[in-house]
């Protein structure tokens, strides 16, 4: 029987893995038509980590969250619910998280994947909140994992200088106290998805005309027309899910926008009338990682000291679907 008290989730511990290989913007010149200066000015991009030939999301992600559940004092046992966001998995069957949940020796858990791009992390924590504050699961691991180099066209200068990889995850509690998840708000826009395709099964002719010929499965997007939604929909999310709880922007302590841009964040920042030092970024590090990136960027801030206890946080991505999300959490560990 299901415990009826609706509780709050809070994260309990934070982790992140990144591969050791560094692909700088001086070697990108060296592989397409683009620039240091160019790549720089633009997305605020300096180096990505990519992973080796042999490394997929699942490895990536089993490494993120071991370091989460030793940082929240768990074992892999102990584990109720694994959810892994990813757009890059190992296969489509089995799902990424019922690999993880085998590497890491999670053998109580129940696992699936969710796959909603950039706003993955955001959409999965949603959802392990939920379970949780229903009382079907004590404790949940929320994985954000993608290994984007290996669908990315490396002749594609306009795509293939923004993208890398890495995970980050989170494990979260049930907590009868009043911090932790305080609001979400998700959302979806189905008819503008063909702006950031990745096709699978599929491949329409329309598909195969924006790629080059043979190399037909990987990531193609129309920068401007995403570039334009994003900016938007980060700003009108960040204030959407904070009018759900009664509070404004002059609120929060910190912003972990997802890292696609520096200009998109920028410009959110500029519609929200926020300053640029309560907005936690690393995208010159990393790139943009997807659904890794946000929960990368919130291990970072919290190794850093730059969230503190009772700190209100707002957590914001936009992705491939086209897909949104915000999520409003109070600090306390």
């Amino acid at each position: 029987m299901l415990n009826q008290t609706v509780r709050n989730a809070g994260i309990v511990g934070v982790g992140s893995y990144v591969p050791e290989k560094i692909l700088t913007n001086s070697d990108l010149e060296k592989i397409v038509d683009t620039s240091d200066e160019w790549i720089r000015t633009r997305t605020g991009i300096e180096q990505r980590r990519i992973a080796e030939e042999d490394v997929f999301s699942s490895e990536l992600s089993a490494r993120a969250a071991m370091n989460a559940l030793k940082d929240a004092g768990m074992q892999p046992e102990e584990v109720e619910l694994i959810i892994v966001a990813t757009i890059t998995a190992d296969m489509l069957t089995p799902s990424t998280a019922c690999i993880v949940q085998h590497k890491i020796g999670a053998i109580n858990a129940v696992a699936f994947d969710v796959n909603a791009a950039c706003s993955g992390f955001i959409y999965s924590l949603s959802i392990a909140s939920q379970f949780i504050a229903t009382g079907q699961y004590k404790n949940a691991l929320v994985i954000g994992a993608e290994t984007l180099s290996k669908v990315v066209d490396w002749q594609d200068r306009n795509t293939c200088v923004l993208f890398g990889d890495g995970a980050g995850a989170v494990v979260l509690k049930a907590t009868d106290k009043e911090y932790g998840i305080l609001s979400m708000h998700l959302g979806a826009d189905g008819s503008i998805g063909r702006n950031l395709t990745i096709p699978g099964l599929a491949v329409e002719h329309h598909e195969m005309e924006k790629r080059r010929p043979g190399n037909y499965r990987t990531l193609w997007m129309d920068g401007s027309e995403v570039f334009k939604f994003a900016v938007k929909i980060m700003a009108q999310a960040t204030i959407k899910v904070l009018d759900n709880i009664g509070l404004g922007i002059d609120d929060v302590d910190m912003i972990i926008p997802h890292q696609a841009n520096i200009r998109i964040v920028n410009g959110a920042a500029k519609l929200l009338k926020v300053s640029r030092e309560k907005i936690f970024t690393n995208i010159e590090k990393y790139g943009n990682m997807s659904a890794a990136s946000i929960p990368v960027a919130l291990h970072e801030a919290v190794k850093e000291g730059k969230i503190r206890n009772d700190d209100l946080l707002v957590m914001v991505g936009f992705g491939g679907g086209l897909t949104w999300g915000s999520i409003a959490l109070r600090w306390f560990r």
